[in-house]
Formats: structure tokens, C-alpha cells, sequence
């Protein structure tokens, strides 16, 4: 039985005291008390519910204390607060199980659901700059956050291998490899050189087509590379030429037309969103009236073959650059996918490079700009996935090169990490001494001290972490949680002795707890696809 589940049994506790419907007490949630309040729990629900009952707070909150299952001892305090404590013998249930039930963070409202994750999709027309980075740290630590809930989670990487830019790249490689500079308006980075260098010497007799195939193929290779250096395995990397041959973009549109949703306008083919969903405000080309499909059609086309593979929710995160085309993706997929929170897009904002007190400045059109490899090659994937994670993604992020550089408490991925390396020193000096870390202890016997208590419930508390990552699809906090939690760790560890061989039954019992730190912290840092290590 997790934090949620305790949650919810005392809001079946308050519906059924009440006499009000079940749902009227959503919104009672238990946050943690003062420092100065003897707890674990604290229910502010009598304040917010006292309109609603038409009582004074303190009044419900007698009553709520009075209905409260007997195995939470309870106390109220003013202004109408019903501040709760776990059993011993409650509190060591719920550590054995986060260290023994890998399903228990699992929610029943995830069990069947199959969610297609798509993120970075950057153009294969140049490396994986730093954006791509926030977005793949963003996606990737979704889809792991969303199976730890219990989903089912496929990430998708879909690579835009038609169109301008694609045949703006071809012409660009093939100016490089004839020793010419590339259009005014084509791609200037350094990285065509080397492709050009390394091109085969029939290339010579290429066209610009060829030399698009050729680049896209050399681009592909180098951005699942950096994907698998940044910790990132996509279950599935979708082309865009693989709508086009199966004819996807025409089924979607007469789907489309199946459904009401298109007309015919001025020699071209519109989605009337208005009509359907208030998300987009004005209708939309699908088909222009030269008879090409608009990128609009094409997407829609890709997310229609998603829900044709049996995915009940699709989640997507984009960059800045593609904020004012969510209403009109909204509108079309959600109508497609016959509810709109079937599909959400998650913006992230762009990424800021900081070194000493001076900002990198960069250009990507000019290929002046410091790629996701360069940044991993200099400072870590850890360090680059805990600082990508570490705000939300509508906040912009300014990355601190040198402080991710630096091997102190400072550095929060360093502080985190060193808990888990401190913790394992534990336990191997426990076995250096013939201390058996799984030593049993008697449970009748052990008693928290306030320093255990508040660790020992910190681990709870990941229930929570978890849910709000999946409320705002963003895993910051998460790196919230565990420095606050490593936090803890030093506070115990700074006035309490681990191994004592004067009391081996408090020996085994710290190391029980320490046990259950140690899991938590290497499964959320998992989470994050940061590494736990064990020395440092």
C-alpha cells in the first residue's frame, strides 16, 4: 500500500463521515508537516472543505480525526489541520515492500495503457545540438517515469527524410564535395566538410537527390549514436518516405473526408477544426491547390498510423520553434483520436550554454554551435541528463558547463550520487567486518528515531514525485525529490552510527533502512538515466 493508496482510503474514510459523494473528496491530499509538528501526515482538507460542508474547519476536522481508520493516530490543530503519524510496524511494512514489490509504485489507471512517446525527431540534416538533448532527456525520462506507473511505453524517433530541407541538404553536401560554397540559404556547418571528405568517389556523378540519400543515411548513423551515448534506445525509428510508400498521407485524408472533417476550398483541400474541437481557430490547408499535401496532412497521416497501431494516448515533445502549430495538431489528432486528451504536446523550451559568467553564443543556421556530443564528450551524459531534467520544460535553461564539471556538493548530480556511493561504502565495510547487511532484526523491537522517521518517509514520498512528473510531463521533479532526500541522508548519517557492535539489532535495523535509501535513489536516478555508482 503505497502513499496514494493511504490517500485514498482516508478519502473513502471522509466520504463515507460526511455523507458526500466520493468525488468531493479528490482534493484531499496529505503534504508534509512542519518541522515543528510531531507527524507524518498533514490533511488540510477541513479548511478548503468548510464552504462545501458548512462548517467551521476545526469542527470537520474533529470529525475527520474521528472517522480516521484507528491504525493512523491522529490530532488536530487549528486552524483545522488533522495531522497523522504511521505505525512503526506500518512504516518497516511499507520500506519492505519498496524493497521487495517491483510493482509498487504501479497505479491501476496505468495498467492498460499503451502510450506512443515520440520525441527529438530533429531533421537529419545536421548533429543533435542541445535542444535535442533537453528533448531527449525529456521524452526518454517520461517513458520511464510512465512505465514505472505501470504503462506500457514505446519511444519513437520520426525522421523527417522528405521534403526542402532535406533536398536543400543534398545541394548543400554536394557544393562541399565539389569544393564550392553551399547556397546562401542552405547548411554552412563544418560537419558537411568532413561528410564530404569521407564521400565515396563515384560520388563525383551524383545528383543533388543522391547526395540528400547519401547525407541522411551518414546523418542517421551519428544521431543514433549520440542517442545510445546519451543512455536513449527508441523502440522504433519512423521515416517519413514510409508514409509516403504505404500512401498514408491519401488514407488520412480520406479518413478525414469520411468524418466530415475536410472540404474543398479554393482548388484546396481544408480541415475544418472548427468544427470539431475549439483547440485551433481557424481551419486549415491540407492539400495545397498545386495538389501538394502541406506538412499538416503529412503529420496528421503519422499520428493516424500511430492510433492504427493501438496506442490509447500519444504524447509528443517539441521544441519552441513548433509552439503555434499544437492547436491545429490538437484539433486533427484529437478528433482523429476521438477524445483530446488522447494527445498531448509537451513544448520544451531552448537549452543556454554558460561558461564562467559568459554565455556561448550560437547560431545553428550558421553551424556555429556546440552539438550534444560535445557537450556529453566534455561533461558526462550524467551530468548532462540530471541538468536537462532539473527544470520544467516550459522554463528556460541555462546550462552551467562549469558547475557541471565540478566533483562537490555543489554539483547536485555529484550530491545525489555521492549518497549512493557513501551508502554502498557501508555496506561493504559491513562486510569487511562480517556484519551481514540482511541481517534480520526484531520488528517489535525497533523504533525510528526523528532522523530515521523523516528518511524512512521520504521513501514514501516518491509515490507523489511520480504522480506530479506524470501530471506535467516533466521529470524535474525528480531531481527535486532526490536532493531533497540525499539531504536527509546526511542528516542521519551526520548524527547516527551504522554499524555499532554493541547493538547489532539497531546494526541491522539502519541497515534494513539504508537498504531501502539505496534502492530509491538508484531507481530514480534510473528513472532520470543518470548511473548510480558505487565508488566516487
Amino acid at each position: 500500500m503505497s502513499l496514494r493508496d493511504i490517500e485514498n482510503s482516508l478519502r473513502e474514510a471522509a466520504a463515507a463521515a460526511f455523507h458526500i459523494p466520493r468525488g468531493q473528496t479528490d482534493s484531499l491530499a496529505a503534504s508534509v508537516p512542519p518541522a515543528h509538528v510531531e507527524a507524518d501526515l498533514s490533511l488540510a482538507w477541513p479548511i478548503s472543505a468548510a464552504r462545501t460542508l458548512r462548517k467551521a474547519p476545526l469542527k470537520i476536522a474533529e470529525e475527520l480525526k474521528a472517522a480516521v481508520p484507528a491504525e493512523f493516530p491522529a490530532e488536530v490543530a487549528p486552524p483545522g489541520f488533522v495531522n497523522l503519524r504511521l505505525p512503526d510496524a506500518r512504516l518497516l511494512g511499507e520500506l519492505k515492500a519498496i524493497l521487495e514489490d517491483p510493482a509498487y509504485f504501479h497505479r491501476p489507471e496505468y495498467a492498460a495503457e499503451r502510450i506512443n512517446l515520440e520525441f527529438v525527431s530533429a531533421n537529419p540534416t545536421g548533429p543533435l545540438h542541445l535542444a535535442s538533448g533537453r528533448g531527449a532527456t525529456l521524452g526518454d525520462s517520461l517513458a520511464r517515469v510512465f512505465r514505472a506507473l505501470g504503462a506500457e511505453v514505446s519511444e519513437e524517433f520520426y525522421v523527417n527524410d522528405k521534403g526542402c530541407q532535406v533536398e536543400m541538404l543534398g545541394l548543400s553536401l554536394k557544393a562541399r564535395f565539389e569544393g564550392k560554397e553551399p547556397p546562401e540559404d542552405g547548411y554552412h556547418g563544418d560537419y558537411l566538410k568532413a561528410l564530404a571528405a569521407g564521400a565515396p568517389a563515384e560520388a563525383a556523378s551524383w545528383d543533388a537527390a543522391r547526395f540528400s540519400e547519401y547525407a541522411i543515411t551518414e546523418m542517421l548513423k551519428l544521431h543514433r549514436a549520440d542517442m545510445a551515448a546519451f543512455r536513449v534506445e527508441f523502440d522504433r525509428w519512423f521515416l517519413e518516405s514510409e508514409l509516403h510508400a504505404a500512401g498514408a498521407p491519401a488514407k488520412a485524408l480520406a479518413e478525414l473526408r469520411a468524418r466530415g472533417m475536410a472540404y474543398d476550398r479554393e482548388n484546396a483541400v481544408w480541415f475544418g477544426a472548427a468544427s470539431e474541437l475549439d483547440s485551433d481557430d481557424k481551419d486549415r490547408v491540407l492539400v495545397k491547390s498545386d495538389g501538394r499535401n502541406t506538412y499538416f496532412l503529412n503529420d496528421i497521416a503519422y499520428h493516424l498510423d500511430k492510433l492504427s497501431r493501438g496506442f490509447t494516448r500519444l504524447i509528443d515533445v517539441w521544441g519552441a520553434d513548433h509552439h503555434g502549430y499544437v492547436p491545429r495538431m490538437e484539433a486533427a489528432v484529437g478528433a482523429l483520436a476521438g477524445a483530446k486528451e488522447k494527445f498531448k504536446v509537451v513544448i520544451h523550451q531552448q537549452v543556454a550554454l554558460k561558461r564562467g559568467e559568459a554565455l556561448v553564443k550560437m547560431s545553428k543556421r550558421a553551424g556555429e554551435f556546440i552539438s550534444l556530443k560535445e557537450l556529453v564528450d566534455e561533461v558526462g551524459a550524467d551530468a548532462c541528463r540530471f541538468f536537462f531534467a532539473s527544470r520544467g520544460p516550459n522554463t528556460h535553461l541555462t546550462f552551467d558547463v562549469d558547475l557541471a564539471k565540478k566533483q562537490s556538493n555543489e554539483n547536485p548530480v555529484y550530491y545525489v550520487q555521492y549518497v549512493h556511493a557513501r551508502i554502498s561504502s557501508i555496506f561493504a565495510n559491513a562486510a569487511e567486518k562480517g556484519v551481514d547487511p540482511a541481517a534480520a532484526f526484531d520488528p517489535a523491537s525497533a523504533k525510528f528515531n526523528p532522523e530515521e522517521r523523516a528518511l524512512a518517509m521520504k521513501l514514501l514520498w516518491l509515490d507523489r514525485a511520480l504522480s506530479d512528473c506524470a501530471r506535467d510531463y516533466s521529470p524535474h521533479h525528480l531531481t527535486t525529490y532526490l536532493v531533497e532526500l540525499a539531504a536527509l541522508f546526511h542528516s542521519f548519517y551526520d548524527r547516527h552510527k551504522v554499524l555499532d557492535p554493541a547493538a547489532p539489532q539497531v546494526t541491522a535495523f539502519r541497515l534494513f533502512l539504508l537498504r531501502a535509501v539505496r534502492k530509491v535513489i538508484a531507481d530514480t536516478l534510473g528513472l532520470l538515466g543518470v548511473s548510480a555508482p558505487e565508488r566516487m
